[in-house]
Formats: C-alpha cells, sequence, structure tokens
C-alpha cells in the first residue's frame, strides 16, 4: 500500500502554492495516471506545435537554414505591408465567418428545434439526412457541388438556367470572382449540421417537459414564447458547446475555396481565406515565420470569439 508523500510546508508564499499543487498532484496520482495517454496526446499534438508556432512567429524560417530571431517584424508587417491580407484575406474572413459562423448556427438550432417536434419513427431519418452532408466531406464538394456549379452548359444550375431562358450563356460560377464566395457560403452552410447540430438535438431532449406546463400557467402562450424563455435558457451548456464548434469548423473552411476550384490561390483572391493565406506563404513561398505569425493571429481572433461566447451563454446568478 503506498503511502501519502508530504512536501515542505515552509517557505515563500509561492514556494508553499507549488508545493500544495504537488501535494494534490500526488494525492490524486491514480486519476493523473489514467490521465496520462490523452495528456501525452494533447501535449504532442496541440500544445507543442502552438508552443512552436509562437516561437517562429518572431523569427524568419524556410524550412532549410536555422531561423533568424526578427522580434515583432512579421506582425508589424502584417498590419502595414501585406496588401492582400488587409485588402482581401481579413475582409473575406469577417464576410464568411459572420454569414458561415451566425446562419450555419441559427440554422442548427431552427431544424434541431423542428426535427424535435417529428414523431419518433421519423426523427432518426431527419436527423441522418441533415447530419449526413458534414460526413460526406470532399467526396461530396466532387461530386455534388463541383457538378452543380460546372461553368460548362451541362452543369446542373447552368442547364436549368439555360433551360427556362433565365441566362443567354454558361456562368463560370467557380470561375468568376462575382460569384465564388456566394457558392463558398452556400455550400459551407450546406454542410454545417455536423456535431454542433447534433449537441442542440440532444440539448432540445434534455429540457425538462414540466417547464412547459408551468409556462402555460404563467401565460405563456404561443411557441416561440416557449423557445424564447424555456428552451433556450434550458439548454445553453449544448448551445455554447455548439456556438465553440461552429467557430472551429468556420474559420477551418478555407480549404473549401481550393476544393472547388482546384487552385491554391482563388481568382482575384475573391475566395481567399486566413487559412488560404497561411497556406500560400507556408507551403508555396516557404515562409513559415511570417505563416507561423498568420496562425498565431488566428489563435488570437478565435479565442477572443470564443470567450465572447463563453460570456453570451454563461450561466448567470440565479439561474
Amino acid at each position: 500500500m503506498l503511502r501519502n508523500k508530504t512536501f515542505p510546508a515552509k517557505g515563500p508564499r509561492f514556494v508553499l502554492r507549488f508545493n500544495s499543487f504537488l501535494q494534490d498532484c500526488w494525492n490524486a496520482r491514480l486519476s493523473y495516471l489514467l490521465l496520462a495517454p490523452f495528456l501525452i496526446a494533447f501535449s504532442c499534438f496541440i500544445l507543442i506545435p502552438v508552443f512552436m508556432s509562437v516561437l517562429l512567429s518572431f523569427t524568419t524560417f524556410n524550412g532549410f537554414e536555422f531561423p533568424t530571431f526578427i522580434g515583432f517584424d512579421n506582425f508589424i508587417n502584417l498590419l502595414t505591408q501585406d496588401f492582400v491580407f488587409m485588402k482581401y484575406t481579413l475582409p473575406n474572413t469577417f464576410k464568411f465567418a459572420l454569414i458561415t459562423g451566425l446562419g450555419g448556427y441559427f440554422l442548427s438550432f431552427v431544424f434541431a428545434w423542428l426535427i424535435h417536434q417529428l414523431p419518433r419513427s421519423l426523427k432518426d431519418y431527419f436527423t441522418l439526412a441533415f447530419y449526413a452532408p458534414s460526413m460526406a466531406g470532399g467526396v461530396a464538394l466532387s461530386v455534388i457541388w463541383i457538378a452543380t456549379f460546372s461553368g460548362d452548359q451541362v452543369g446542373y444550375l447552368n442547364n436549368i438556367l439555360l433551360k427556362y431562358g433565365l441566362i443567354e450563356s454558361p456562368q463560370l460560377w467557380l470561375q468568376d470572382p462575382k460569384y465564388l464566395m456566394i457558392v463558398m457560403i452556400i455550400v459551407t452552410l450546406w454542410t454545417s449540421m455536423g456535431v454542433g447540430f447534433l449537441a442542440m438535438l440532444g440539448g432540445l431532449q434534455t429540457v425538462n417537459t414540466e417547464l412547459y406546463e408551468a409556462g402555460r400557467i404563467d401565460g405563456i402562450k404561443s411557441a416561440l414564447q416557449e423557445v424564447y424563455y424555456i428552451t433556450i435558457p434550458s439548454m445553453k451548456p449544448q448551445m455554447l458547446f455548439s456556438a465553440v464548434m461552429t467557430i472551429v469548423g468556420t474559420l477551418k473552411a478555407g480549404a473549401i475555396s481550393t476544393q472547388l476550384t482546384g487552385l491554391a490561390i482563388t481568382p482575384s483572391y475573391s475566395g481567399h481565406l486566413m487559412t488560404n493565406h497561411i497556406d500560400d506563404y507556408a507551403f508555396i513561398r516557404y515562409e513559415w515565420g511570417y505563416a507561423s505569425a498568420l496562425s498565431v493571429a488566428l489563435l488570437i481572433f478565435s479565442y477572443l470569439v470564443m470567450r465572447f461566447c463563453y460570456r453570451l451563454f454563461a450561466t448567470k446568478e440565479g439561474e
């Protein structure tokens, strides 16, 4: 049988706190042992890459020569010299994130709520139908959407519009800068019913039905009032989880322009998002120091948005 180990209880305050932390770790050593596989994997694949990216963001590094420390020059160049980033990448990213993030989140809740109203015999089929696009991923993009928005007259959309006389000649939906961002938004909204959608559907099933009966006694008359006063406050944890997953999915969606067009850089930077800009500098120009600075900027932006979500959906005192 193992005996409890004791650490010195004398010394400066920070030493006492550190000893207290070690004491707690030692007392819970079995729990930490069971968590060890996850903690090791998390450190190897998340913490260390993030730490290395932060270090490289203060250097110039081409992947072959030893990195050269340059301080904050990468971040200064990002804000003052990077014309493409300020004129195309940043506006495109904000526009794309705002529409697909809020739109996808709203649609996830609406469809989850509508499916929740269905009889149990139909609920599973509709759930699978709405979740399937997120599982299909790149295969669906190549089979369905590229064929739909093909620029020749046999493309599904061009064929229908030509048939009804709505256009006079085939449109280059994926090559024309005027249409590319719209197509990207449509496809992303179609694939947005992922884990967040399932979390909301699960959250709806955890709402206490007695609250609805109590609400009707208190004067709630319509379904919208039930959603606002009972459903949403009762499933805040699931809505927070869904919001975080939506943010992550939106910010990593930069590959969609490459999947649709087959190009690393879209025409006139019309579909150029933050992830595309990072890929451009990392894998085409081999400026990994600058690409790391872009990654750090994206990480800070993601953190600020998630802090806003935590503040928005945090359980307040008295709830």
